[in-house]
């Protein structure tokens, strides 16, 4: 018994360990490319997206290379590239069944931090799509940062909002959402978050509100009292003037009461003589 133990006891220790498992290294990009990134649509449709360019990095190229391996159809679309790819979105935002390849780009205008590169693909031809720029309203506090991605079949965009300009800018901690649709090759633009800008002007125009409905009821208060003291003014100017009519007629009939006794007067001397 002791035997079969050791003997087990030896086969445990000398057991092979399991291989660890190899991470295959990424592939390494040769000069000129810079970048590349596979999309498969389907089986046997795929795009592989790159770029290039010596010399600048800046500025380049990009390429969207699609194939077609069920109809045996190979197709390159060509682009000017400002700054570099950072990534690549597929998409079928107005459900029509034609792949919508989005590139996201990274420039360094300030005014502009993230480039999208749109084209939706139908029976092999590429037909390009213009990115919308964000709207006054929509770039108050844009410092970049932007997030991309793909939820429900929409184009997501989401960025921090900034207070104030230049260096001098401090994140606010609220977030700007966007979802970018697709209709008629034309993309459409919602704003889904309530963020600090937004929340401010309501904030501001609330008080306006109440401090005009208080000062309509305080100007009517006011010209109900210049009213009533108009109409008391009134009452008082006719009474008075009542008055002095009154007075004026006792003092016309006491005239002419004193004239009637000074007739009588002289009539009675004149039959005394």
């Amino acid at each position: 018994m002791l035997m079969v133990c050791v003997i087990a006891a030896g086969c445990a220790q000398q057991a092979p360990k399991p291989p660890a498992a190899v991470v295959a290294p990424k592939p390494a990009i040769m000069e000129p490319f810079r970048f590349h990134k596979l999309i498969e649509v389907s089986p046997g449709n795929d795009f592989d997206v790159v770029s290039w360019g010596r010399g600048s990095k800046d500025i380049g190229a990009f390429a969207i290379l699609h194939s077609d391996s069920s109809d045996i159809k190979y197709t390159t679309t060509t682009g000017d590239l400002e700054g570099s790819i950072i990534d690549v979105y597929n998409s079928d935002m107005d459900l029509d069944g034609n792949p919508e390849i989005l590139i996201q780009a990274k420039a360094k205008d300030t005014s502009n931090y993230a480039i999208i590169y749109a084209y939706e693909f139908t029976n092999g031809r590429a037909d390009k799509l213009d990115f919308p720029k964000l709207t006054k309203t929509q770039r108050k506090g844009y410092r970049g940062d932007d997030n991309f991605y793909i939820q429900d079949g929409k184009f997501m965009r989401q960025f921090p909002v900034y207070d104030g300009n230049g260096k001098d800018a401090k994140p606010t901690g609220q977030k700007r959402l966007l979802q970018y649709g697709l209709r008629d090759n034309q993309f459409t633009v919602q704003t889904l978050s309530t963020d600090s800008t937004s929340t401010t002007k309501q904030a501001v125009n609330q008080p306006t509100k109440s401090t005009t409905v208080k000062n309509n009821k305080s100007s009517n208060t006011n010209n109900n009292s210049s009213s009533n003291n108009n109409s008391s003014s009134k009452k008082s100017s006719k009474s008075s003037s009542s008055n002095s009519s009154k007075k004026k007629k006792h003092k016309t009939e006491e005239k002419k009461t004193t004239t009637h006794k000074k007739k009588k007067r002289h009539h009675h001397n004149s039959d005394d003589n």
